[in-house]
């Protein structure tokens, strides 16, 4: 009897007793799981090169399981009606993403919580090409890995072979064996997927929770539905088992940079990733969050959006001049009927232009998470294409390269800290039932003034306020309630350090002024940004 630890992934293997010319393309073998109450997963397997195909699984759920296999060549006694059995026992690590489970969208709808309910807070890196051999392992890779870990990020973003950024079969797109699918899109390079296996793996042993991300959107009319779907079952069933959450394209409805199409490419993107949603959904056995990266709101892109679970952004690399649209693009979410949890998977790459630096990293994680967001997605100018001090990653197809910042400098940039400080911050609270209060302040954001105050919590609770401007003097608190005393603090988002203010307790009106006096207003300490945060000590 094998037994499993819950949340683990379990790994079978089957062995073909017949050749075939073509075993990624002839034989489809699916896994049958029958839980401790009866109740039955299908699962689908992978071919994993020779006469070999592979199932994994895992449950949250413990007790006795048994498993069949079920194969479209059902006179290959070697693939067709092979069975066995697992225990699924208690997990007793403390890696979250097994203690607490996968994730899954909360009840609220609000944010993405773990399998027993734990609330999963997103701060997610960028890395489009990680599983590129550009990012060697165990230097590079690994290294990358333990320093976002060690700064609170909780998940990474990576594409699975076909990128963004280059014409397909780049070589800059391969890994050490190769590229993911032959040149023609004929069948799947399994080698290609075993490292990228290792690699995967390795996120989740240190807790981070990979956002695996199909391909890029213009791979779509390059290789076909058909194609793509045999691309999408290939990842589920690789990677199904582990605590993922699946991106269904980047920049989904996005045309290729030199297609002589590309209004026609975007339209047929937007109807085809649409059924391929659905695709997704009724083949995943575990039922794994699905998302859209986005030219700008994943949602909206889509021309039946109705199986997407969460919704992603993307608002801009325009240093401060993509606040505006910021701001309006996830407020605009928040407030979208169905609800859906919201994230802004790309905005504002550090150093991206020569622009974009930690302030801007603070001030879209402020504005975002305090406008309705369930978290935030960081990303650096060289990790997203993993430039290398030995070899930058050089033009893009349209000519002209993103930026020469080696990743291993950029890994070094001080927003990525600064955004992990900020997370630390918010998980002292409950940060899962925060909803958005401009009215709070009197000085809040416009339409008219985007750089004004964001300000959200729970009544009577917490207020968290964020003072987007280079303010030299306090913003004043409102609407506090009566008969309710706040201990506040202001916290510095560039250091983490925190300047005591005392208790807060409204006027009659229920105005509060940040006791900041001296001779000249009541001035901040330092002229940057700002965090006060109001709660109960």
């Amino acid at each position: 009897m094998v037994y499993q630890p819950q949340n683990t992934v379990f790994e079978a293997c089957f062995f073909a007793q017949r050749s075939y010319a073509d075993p990624f393309g002839e034989v489809c073998l699916d896994v049958v799981f029958a839980d401790p109450d009866g109740s039955e997963q299908v699962v689908p397997a992978f071919w994993a090169g020779g006469d070999c195909w592979r199932v994994r699984f895992a449950s949250p759920v413990l007790g006795l399981y048994r498993y069949h296999t079920v194969c479209s060549q059902p006179e290959d006694a070697g693939l067709h009606g092979q069975s066995g059995a697992l225990t699924v026992i208690p997990y007793h690590g403390d890696n979250p993403l097994y203690q607490h489970g996968p994730l899954r969208v909360a009840a609220n709808r609000r944010h993405l919580e773990h399998a027993d309910g734990t609330p999963f807070f997103w701060l997610a890196d960028t890395w489009w090409m990680g599983f590129t051999q550009r990012l060697t392992w165990p230097q590079g890779f690994q290294t990358l890995a333990l320093d976002r870990v060690s700064k609170g990020f909780s998940a990474i973003q990576i594409v699975a072979g076909l990128y963004p950024d280059m014409p397909w079969r780049d070589e800059r797109g391969a890994n050490e064996a190769g590229f993911p699918w032959t040149e023609d899109f004929a069948t799947i390079n399994p080698a290609y997927f075993d490292l990228a296996d290792r690699r995967l793996q390795y996120l989740v042993d240190l807790g981070l929770a990979p956002c695996v991300v199909a391909c890029w959107g213009y791979f779509l009319p390059w290789m076909g539905e058909e194609k793509m779907q045999q691309h999408w079952r290939n990842l589920i069933a690789r990677w199904g088992a582990y605590p993922v959450t699946w991106c269904l394209a980047g920049e989904v409805i996005m045309s290729y940079y030199l297609s002589d199409d590309q209004a026609g490419d975007r339209a047929r993107q937007a109807e085809g990733w649409s059924r391929l949603s659905h695709y997704i959904k009724a083949t995943d056995p575990f039922d794994r969050p699905l998302t859209a990266h986005p030219s700008n709101d994943g949602y909206a892109e889509l021309a039946d959006p109705s199986a997407l679970d969460f919704d992603m952004l993307q608002t801009g690399h325009g240093d401060r001049m993509s606040l505006p649209n910021t701001v309006t693009s996830v407020t605009r979410a928040y407030e979208r009927e169905p609800v859906l949890p919201v994230l802004n998977s790309e905005v504002c790459y550090e150093g991206i232009g020569e622009a974009c630096r930690q302030e801007v990293q603070r001030m879209m994680f402020w504005v975002c998470l305090l406008s309705g967001a369930c978290g935030h997605t960081y990303g650096a100018n060289g990790i997203w294409q993993v430039n290398s001090r030995e070899r930058r990653y050089g033009p893009s197809p349209h000519g002209m390269a993103w930026g020469n910042t080696a990743w291993e400098d950029a890994c070094q940039l001080p927003g990525s800290r600064q955004v992990g400080l900020a997370k630390r911050l918010l998980e002292r609270y409950p940060w899962e039932r925060f909803a958005p209060h401009p009215e709070w302040v009197e000085q809040h954001w416009t339409e008219e003034n985007y750089f004004g105050v964001y300000t959200a919590g729970i009544p009577g609770e917490v207020r968290i306020s964020y003072f987007a401007g280079m303010w030299g003097s306090a913003p004043t608190v409102t609407g506090l309630e009566p008969g309710v005393t706040y201990r506040a603090f202001l916290w510095d988002p560039a250091t983490g350090d925190e300047y005591p203010l005392g208790a807060a307790v409204g006027e009659e009106q229920g105005r509060w002024e940040l006791p900041l006096g001296t001779s000249h207003g009541r001035t901040l300490p330092l002229f940057q940004d700002w965090v006060l945060v109001l709660d109960q000590g």
